[in-house]
C-alpha cells in the first residue's frame, strides 16, 4: 500500500477554502495493518473530516467503495468536500454507525474488507460552541452531537437526583470522587440552574481541586465527568456495542475491523468482544495487545496520547 505524504494526511480543506489542521489518529500505523485491494469495499463509521478514509480511498480504484458514516451534517459535508476527487465510489450517510448493516445492505452491498471506527471526540466538534463538549472555552451545557437527541447534558446535570448522578458519573467517568462531584452540583443548582460548560467545569474543581492542587492527576478535574456526560448523552457505549456486534456478519472472509478507543471503558469493550468472537472461531485477534502511538506521533498531534488501536481479522 502507498502511504501518503505527512501534508495529504494533515491538511482538511473546508467548503469556504479555508485550510485547518487535522492528523488523522494512528494513520501509518493503520496503513501497515490494512490492505486493500483496489476493488475493496471499506466502512468508516466516523468519517469525522475524512482524513482515515482519504488515506485509503487514495490506494482504491474505480471500482472500489468507501461507506462513510457520521451523525453530525456538517462532518458529512467536510468529508464530501475532502474525498469528492477520489477515484473510488464514496457513499456518505448521515446516522449513527449502530445502524452500520441496515444502511450497507441498503446500498447493495452484503460484504465489506475493513470496517474502521475511530472513536475520538473530532477536533471540530470541541470547538463548535452549539456542540457543548469542551470546558475550554464556556459554551451551553449541551453535548448532543446528534442533535435529534432530546436529553442533554443540561438536563441530566439539573435534573438527575444526586446518587444518580454519582452512579453516572462514576460508571462512564471512572472519577473516584463522583459522589462529591455530585453533591456539588445538587448543591449548586439548588441556587441556579447550570447551563454552560464553564460553570460545571468550575463546580468540578471547586469539588476536586484546580489543576495542581493537591490531584496527582495531569488531566483537568472536570475531564472524566465531561466524558461521563457525553457518553450518557450520546449513549456512546451502547452504541458502539451495537456496531460491534454487526461487524462479523458484515465483514468477508479474512476482512478485517479496526478501533481507535480513548478511554478504558470503550477500549474493554473492543477487548471482550474481539476475544469473544475470537473463541468461537469467528475472529483471528491481529494485535495481541493494543497499538498505541509513538512519542513522535503524540508530540505531533496531542489528541493521539490516551488513543489504542485493536485490530482483528475475520476467519
Amino acid at each position: 500500500m502507498n502511504r501518503p505524504a505527512r501534508n495529504e494526511i494533515r491538511n482538511t480543506k473546508y467548503e469556504n477554502g479555508s485550510v485547518v489542521e487535522h492528523i488523522p489518529v494512528l494513520a501509518e500505523t493503520l496503513a501497515e495493518q490494512i490492505n486493500l485491494p483496489l476493488d475493496g469495499v471499506m466502512v468508516d463509521a466516523t468519517i469525522g473530516q475524512g482524513g482515515h478514509s482519504f488515506l485509503f480511498g487514495r490506494t482504491l480504484g474505480p471500482e472500489g467503495v468507501i461507506i462513510g458514516f457520521d451523525i453530525d451534517k456538517n462532518a458529512v459535508r467536510r468529508a464530501h468536500f475532502r474525498l469528492k476527487d477520489l477515484a473510488c465510489r464514496v457513499i456518505l450517510v448521515c446516522a449513527n454507525f449502530s445502524q452500520i448493516s441496515e444502511h450497507v445492505h441498503k446500498e447493495g452491498i452484503e460484504k465489506v474488507d475493513f470496517i474502521l471506527a475511530d472513536l475520538g471526540v473530532c477536533s471540530a466538534h470541541l470547538a463548535d460552541v452549539r456542540m457543548g463538549l469542551s470546558f475550554q472555552t464556556d459554551m451551553p451545557l449541551d453535548m448532543r452531537i446528534d442533535k435529534r437527541l432530546k436529553t442533554t447534558a443540561a438536563d441530566i446535570v439539573n435534573k438527575v437526583d444526586e446518587e444518580s448522578l454519582a452512579d453516572l458519573i462514576y460508571k462512564f467517568g471512572e472519577d473516584r470522587g463522583a459522589r462529591r462531584i455530585a453533591r456539588y452540583i445538587v448543591r449548586e443548582r439548588r441556587g441556579r440552574p447550570i447551563t454552560t460548560t464553564g460553570q460545571l467545569a468550575a463546580i468540578v474543581c471547586r469539588a476536586l481541586g484546580r489543576p495542581g492542587r493537591k490531584r496527582k492527576s495531569r488531566i483537568h478535574p472536570a475531564t472524566r465527568t465531561f466524558q461521563a456526560l457525553r457518553i450518557a448523552v450520546n449513549n456512546e457505549l451502547e452504541n458502539l456495542g451495537k456496531l460491534l456486534a454487526s461487524a462479523p456478519e458484515l465483514l468477508s472472509k479474512n476482512g478485517r475491523i479496526a478501533v481507535i478507543s480513548f478511554h478504558s471503558l470503550e477500549d474493554r469493550l473492543v477487548k471482550n468482544n474481539f476475544k469473544q468472537n475470537e473463541s468461537e472461531n469467528i475472529y483471528k485477534i491481529i494485535t495481541k495487545k493494543p497499538i498505541v502511538p509513538t512519542r513522535k506521533e503524540i508530540a505531533d498531534n496531542r489528541r493521539a496520547r490516551s488513543a489504542k488501536l485493536r485490530v482483528a481479522q475475520k476467519i
